[in-house]
């Protein structure tokens, strides 16, 4: 199993350190990548899963986030107890999250707790019990998540917009599943679940900080390395979605605000314009010195939350705008956002917003280097996304070419009238909100 180093060494020009990034791939297909930072004492370490809520079917919306939460009820040698107080005696960080396309089981500690931590993981990864009493105690947490996830009216706008923006589509339902789905789910599904996602196939092990390829390889594989390979053929990914531009009105009258989710389709997370796209969301309302943040915060004084984000998939995306304004700000807030969307297409953007944007930029992708569980999760996305490693000086190469007409020209592209969708919640009254008033 020779390993490979897979980044190349950096330009004169930026004097960038290399990243020392090693790969194997074990006899049973599992990935592993670690790199090498011998300036930290840290190491931190996940076990990623290559598919998320946009791979379950209607009757198991849920499912992904659901057995994220059920592994750490218990495996066949630790009790819940048991896998927090090991964890805690060694100064660790473990967590977990599902996404739309992926799940990750990470953990963070000293370098001499490493193999104590790995361990753990491995553990609640690859040996959950998956008990009827802790199945049914935690679909009542799930269940009192989802309750206070729609109490939330942030996350309600923004989900409420993607279910509509996506709908009938995976990727457009929730990831903690809903009511009925978490409420159906038994223990066959969990396990079923687990036995179909947490294969070779599936999975991929990424590692960084202060520790050596070859000796944690060792470690891996004593604990992956008697994990069956997958014979089965693969399962096909669903389809891209079809995106409907649609007008949604969702009154509740408890609310003090209404909150506005406008929305248009973006790149997919690996198209060539995607630096493109996220210069022009900086630009936007990536930070205080964006437009909309300058406009209906500062100089309106409308909004105290407006901002704009990029939520990037393997095959779509999408770019929305947020705010969060007193009823009768709503229209005139509204209404500047077309104005900075109509703007974008009309006007290349200046010099000096696009140096702010691509300084920021480039500051965030350096910053993010610093910490060790930046650098695995990186190692993990670029190779689940682009099947390659990119150095810091590539990105900033690639961020330095975009130029205002690009920027102009991928505005002109996305911010049509027509493609424009539109999520409002809250006491609205008699408002009403047509197609012709986004032109």
């Amino acid at each position: 199993m020779p390993a490979t180093p897979l980044e190349p060494q950096p330009s004169a020009q930026s004097g960038t350190p290399a990243r020392n990034i090693r790969k194997t791939v074990l006899p049973n297909g599992l990935l592993v990548l670690t790199e090498q930072i011998p300036h930290v004492r840290s190491v931190s370490m996940g076990a990623w899963i290559a598919s998320g809520s946009r791979d379950e079917s209607v009757e198991e919306n849920g499912i992904s986030h659901f057995v994220e939460h059920m592994v750490f009820k218990g495996t066949t040698s630790r009790s819940a107890q048991d896998i927090a107080r090991e964890v805690d005696t060694i100064g660790g960080n473990l967590d977990a999250f599902t996404g739309k396309e992926t799940v990750c089981f990470n953990i963070k500690v000293l370098d001499e707790n490493l193999s104590p931590a790995l361990d753990v993981l491995s553990d609640l990864v690859l040996h959950p019990r998956f008990t009827q009493d802790d199945l049914e105690r935690e679909q009542g947490v799930i269940l009192e998540e989802i309750k206070m996830d729609e109490d939330n009216p942030d996350y309600l706008v923004h989900e409420t917009f993607t279910q509509n923006f996506w709908k009938n589509h995976a990727l457009g339902r929730p990831i903690l599943g809903t009511v009925k789905t978490v409420s159906s789910f038994t223990q066959q599904t969990v396990f079923d679940h687990h036995a179909r996602r947490f294969t070779p196939r599936h999975m991929v092990f990424s590692a960084a900080g202060h520790l050596d390829h070859d000796d944690f390889l060792k470690q891996v594989e004593s604990h992956f390395g008697k994990l069956a390979p997958t014979t089965a053929a693969p399962e096909p990914k669903s389809a891209a979605p079809v995106v409907t531009p649609h007008i949604t009105l969702k009154k509740k009258k408890s609310l003090e605000q209404v909150q506005m989710c406008l929305g248009v389709a973006a790149p997919p997370v690996n198209s060539p314009d995607r630096f493109v796209i996220y210069l022009l969301n900086t630009i936007l309302g990536g930070g205080m010195s964006s437009r909309l943040f300058q406009t209906i915060r500062e100089e309106q004084g409308l909004a105290y939350s407006i901002y704009s984000e990029m939520n990037p998939f393997r095959d779509s995306g999408s770019l929305s705008v947020y705010a969060g304004v007193s009823l009768d700000k709503t229209e005139r807030t509204l209404a500047l956002t077309l104005q900075e969307l109509r703007r974008l297409k009309e006007e290349p953007v200046t010099d000096a917003e696009i140096l702010r944007a691509k300084n920021q930029m480039k500051s965030n992708i350096v910053l993010g280097l610093e910490s060790s569980s930046s650098r695995m999760s990186n190692l993990a996305r670029q190779q689940m996304y682009y099947g390659e490693f990119f150095t810091v000086d590539d990105i900033i190469r690639w961020v330095d070419e975009v130029t205002p007409a690009r920027i102009q020209a991928l505005a002109n592209t996305l911010f049509q009238p027509e493609a424009i969708a539109l999520t409002l919640l809250g006491n609205l009254g008699p408002m009403k909100i047509t197609r012709a008033d986004l032109a």
